[in-house]
C-alpha cells in the first residue's frame, strides 16, 4: 500500500538520522507555511508532533510561521497544544460567509476566530517554557505604504509588485518589508544577519499585539483589510506574511539543530508570487538540516475531490457550507494517517524511503 507521506531530507539531516536515528532532542525549529485551508491537512501531524513526539525531549524550540502557519504555531505554544489544535481546526473549517462579502467582513470574521482561538489566554502561548513563537508579516513599502484603505491603490500596488517579482524576486523588496513579531525572550540572532533582499524588522510579541500580528500575518490582499496600528510595530500597512515567505525559505542552516517541517507540499517556494515559477523552488544550503514531511499523491487521491482543502473551495462550494464543512472535516480526520505513518518511520527510520530536495 502506498505511503500517505513523502519525506525529504537535507544532507546534514540525513547524516544525523543515519548516525543517531530520529531524535526529538535534535529538533530545534518547526516552521509552518502560509496556504490557508491547505494547513488543515497537517492537523494530524501537528497533534502528534506537539502532543507526543516533542514532549519526549523538552527543550527550547523556535516555532515560526506565516498566515495559517502562524496560527498553527500559536496553537502549538499553548500548555495543551492538542486541545488548541483541535480548536483551531474546528474554527477554521466552520467559517461561513454570505454570497457577497467585502474585505471588512472577512477581517472581522477572522478577528473573531482568533479571539476564540486565543481564548483570552494569549500570555500562555507567549510564556511557554518550551517554545518561542515568531509570526511573519509583510509591511507595505513604496506605493503599498500608502495603499491601505483604497481598493484601487491596493490593487495597483500589488499588480506593480507582482510585475517586479516576475522579473526578479529581489525587486519585490522595493514593495514590501518583512516584519517578524517574536518572543521577546528570543533575540532572533539566526535571522538578524541579512539573508535575502528584504529589509527585516523585529518586534517583540506581547498580549497587546499578538492577535493583531496573527491577523496581519493572514491578511490576504484584496480579501482582507490591511492591519495597521499594531502595538510596538513600525507604522504602516501589514499584510499576509506569505507574500514574502509563502513556504518560509529561511536560513535554517545557521542553527546546529534539525528543522522538522510538516508541509502541505514536497517542495519549498520562497514567496506566494513564486508559486507558478518552478525554477524558483528552493534547493540550496538553507535546507541542509531540514526534514520535510508532506502528503503523498496517493494519500491526496483518497480525499474529497481528490485534493486537500484549499481557498478555491469557498467558491466551489458556494453557499453549500454544510457540504464543505463535511468534506474539510473528513480531510482533517484523514490527516491522522499521515501522523501515524511518520510516527512509524520515526521509530525506525528507513532512509531508502526518503529523497533529497
Amino acid at each position: 500500500m502506498a505511503s500517505p507521506i513523502i519525506i525529504r531530507l537535507g544532507g546534514r539531516a540525513r547524516l544525523r538520522i543515519a548516525a543517531e536515528g530520529m531524535q526529538a532532542a535534535d529538533v530545534a525549529i518547526v516552521p509552518a507555511a502560509a496556504g490557508g485551508p491547505k494547513g488543515l491537512i497537517l492537523h494530524g501531524l501537528d497533534r502528534w508532533l506537539f502532543g507526543d513526539f516533542l514532549k519526549r525531549a523538552p527543550r527550547q524550540r523556535r516555532l515560526i510561521g506565516a498566515s495559517i502557519g502562524a496560527w498553527r504555531m500559536a496553537a502549538a505554544a499553548f500548555d495543551d497544544p492538542d486541545t488548541a489544535h483541535k480548536r483551531l481546526a474546528h474554527l477554521y473549517a466552520h467559517q461561513r460567509y454570505p454570497a457577497k462579502v467585502d474585505a471588512a467582513y472577512v477581517s472581522n470574521t477572522c478577528r473573531a476566530l482568533l479571539d476564540e482561538l486565543l481564548d483570552g489566554r494569549g500570555a500562555e502561548a507567549l510564556d511557554s517554557p518550551r517554545y518561542s513563537l515568531s509570526i511573519i508579516t509583510a509591511r507595505g513599502a513604496g506605493p503599498l505604504a500608502q495603499a491601505a484603505g483604497s481598493r484601487w491603490r491596493e490593487l495597483a500596488g500589488f499588480l506593480r509588485a507582482a510585475a517586479g517579482n516576475a522579473v526578479s524576486r529581489s525587486r519585490l523588496a522595493s514593495a514590501m518589508e518583512r516584519v517578524i513579531f517574536h518572543d521577546a525572550r528570543d533575540g532572533q540572532d539566526w535571522l538578524r544577519q541579512r539573508f535575502d533582499a528584504f529589509a527585516n524588522h523585529f518586534v517583540g510579541l506581547s498580549e497587546h499585539n499578538l492577535r493583531d500580528a496573527l491577523l496581519a500575518s493572514g491578511s490576504i490582499p484584496m480579501v482582507l483589510q490591511a492591519v495597521s496600528g499594531i502595538a510596538g510595530a513600525p507604522a504602516g500597512a501589514y499584510w499576509d506574511g506569505g507574500l514574502i515567505d509563502y513556504h518560509l525559505h529561511l536560513p535554517y542552516q545557521r542553527d546546529p539543530g534539525l528543522v522538522l517541517y510538516p508541509h502541505f507540499s514536497d517542495y519549498i517556494v520562497p514567496g506566494w508570487l513564486d508559486k507558478s515559477m518552478p525554477w524558483r523552488r528552493a534547493r540550496d544550503a538553507a535546507l541542509e538540516n531540514v526534514i520535510l514531511v508532506s502528503p503523498s499523491p496517493a494519500f491526496l487521491a483518497t480525499l474529497p475531490n481528490r485534493k486537500m482543502p484549499d481557498r478555491a473551495d469557498f467558491k466551489f462550494y458556494g453557499q453549500n457550507h454544510d457540504t464543505r464543512i463535511r468534506d474539510w472535516t473528513r480531510s482533517i480526520g484523514e490527516s491522522e494517517r499521515m501522523a501515524e505513518a511518520f510516527a512509524r518511520w520515526s521509530e525506525k527510520p528507513d532512509l531508502s524511503q526518503t529523497s533529497a530536495f
